[in-house]
This record gives structure tokens, C-alpha cells and sequence, in this order.
């Protein structure tokens, strides 16, 4: 399947007592109306280096539930080859369509071992991989030379380009790897070129708004993207809490409650 469009980084809905509240993730699905083309829960924005098993399995099985015919991509944000491989296959039993994953956390990492990982997982697994180039959760930071041999690898799907630097991610776009690439930051929609589509918080309350800037991406609509980030809060270092606070305030979750940090994935 060729992605493009918004793609939804969904948050994690969490009910009173802290478990994944599976009427929340029916509720947040269908707000989205007909403005997304896949669901992408548990990663960065579903807080998934910080869920649980428990929370990463129930959440992955809702989205999957309650999909209404979307592809779910889900994200494994795991320090190891070895663990990111475990979780996958625990991804495929559920019946994702494709995994999202990063590099394996360190700020040594080679470029090489990045290579390897992903290599790896492709061998270990029988769906696609997204893959999703950031810094702030693994720690390192892939070079475009890097990304293009990871290119080469079957089965690679897409790729989240949060790294921040238009330049870079236009260069991604113009390398002809055949790769859909998606801008992976609000900020910068308008100034990337030639991206497949774009994956990022805002579109878990303005689906519309991302979905008209990508198909008229106009100084006006990047403005308008701006301006709402600002209004939701989505450019502080914890955008997930005040996203889930104004889902709250509008009646798709039930509570604003986030993943503690002392809850680590085992």
C-alpha cells in the first residue's frame, strides 16, 4: 500500500484508573471523520516510550477494533533491536498493518548499527516498516547517506521525518527512493517540498486544516497551522498534555490523565 495524506499520531486515552480506555479511542476515531488515511497509535504522541506492555497491547487492539477500515501503523519506541523485534511480532498477532520504529537508543550509536537494526527487523517480521527519523527519544540522529541504504531495504513503507530541518526532508523527497516521506513537524508544512503527506499532533483535533494545507500548501494555511499549535499548546516539550486536556474539553476522551514516567516498558 502506498501511504500518503494525514496520518494520525493518536494520543492514548487513559480512563480513572489509568488503563487504556477502549470507548475513548472508538470516540477520538470517529471525530476524525474522513479527513485521515491511517491510524498510527502509540508513539511519540501516544506517549509510547512510556506505556506499558499492558497499555501498548490494549491500546494497539483498540485502534485495530475500532480502525473502521483505516490502516493501523503502530509505533514501537524500545531501546533494542531485540526488543523492537519482540514487540513487532506482538504488533503482527494484533493485526497492524505496519510498524513505526526509530533508531536503538544512544547517543553512540553508529550509522552502521542503525543500518543493522533495521535490516533485522525486516528479517524478523512479515510487515511493512515505517520508518521514523527523531532525536529527542533515541538519543541519535540518522544521516541522510544512512537513510537512503535503510531506503534500499524491502520493505520499508515510509518514513516520519521529524528531524526538524526542511532542508534535509526536502532532500529526502528528491532522492528518488520511491519511499513516501511525511513532514513530522507543524511548522514546517509549507516549507518542505515534495512530501507524501504529514503525521503529527495536531491533526488528532484539526484534521481538516492539516488535510486542506497539504493539498494548498498557501503562507496563510501554514500560518493558521501555527496559530492553532500555539492556541493548543502543542509546541511545548509535552504537547500530549494539553492535546489530551482540549479533547477532554470537547468531550472525546474521558480524562487528560497521561502515562506516569516511572512506567517503563518492560
Amino acid at each position: 500500500m502506498a501511504y500518503n495524506g494525514a496520518i494520525v499520531p493518536l494520543v492514548t486515552p487513559l480512563d480513572a484508573g489509568g488503563a487504556v480506555s477502549e470507548s475513548s479511542v472508538d470516540t477520538l476515531i470517529g471525530s476524525l471523520g474522513d479527513e485521515v488515511t491511517a491510524l498510527m497509535p502509540t508513539l511519540s504522541t501516544g506517549e509510547g516510550w512510556k506505556l506499558s506492555p499492558d497499555q501498548w497491547s490494549a491500546m494497539v487492539a483498540a485502534t485495530r477494533k475500532h480502525s473502521r477500515g483505516l490502516p493501523v501503523l503502530s509505533g514501537i519506541q524500545l531501546p533494542t533491536t531485540d526488543e523492537v523485534i519482540e514487540r513487532a511480532r506482538l504488533a503482527v498477532d494484533l493485526g497492524v498493518d505496519a510498524i513505526v520504529v526509530t533508531t536503538p537508543y544512544g547517543v553512540d550509536v553508529t550509522q552502521d548499527a542503525i543500518v543493522e537494526h533495521f535490516r533485522r527487523i525486516r528479517e524478523a517480521i512479515g510487515v511493512g516498516v515505517f520508518l521514523y527519523n527523531e532525536e529527542a527519544v533515541s538519543g541519535n540522529r540518522i544521516e541522510l547517506d544512512t537513510l537512503l541504504r535503510i531506503c534500499k531495504l524491502p520493505g520499508i513503507v515510509g518514513i516520519k521525518e521529524s528531524s526538524g530541518d526542511a532542508a534535509f526532508t526536502t532532500a529526502m523527497t528528491q532522492a528518488g527512493t520511491g519511499i513516501p516521506v511525511f513532514e513530522g513537524w507543524e511548522n514546517l508544512l509549507v516549507d518542505v517540498r515534495g512530501v507524501a503527506g504529514f503525521i503529527g499532533p495536531l491533526v488528532n483535533l484539526e484534521p481538516g486544516l492539516v488535510t486542506a494545507a497539504l493539498a494548498d500548501p498557501t503562507p496563510e494555511r501554514q500560518d493558521a497551522i501555527n496559530a492553532a499549535c500555539e492556541k493548543y499548546g502543542l509546541f511545548t516539550d509535552e504537547w500530549y498534555r494539553p492535546l489530551k486536556a482540549e479533547l477532554v474539553r470537547r468531550g472525546v476522551i474521558e480524562t487528560d490523565l497521561v502515562v506516569p514516567e516511572s512506567v517503563v516498558p518492560a
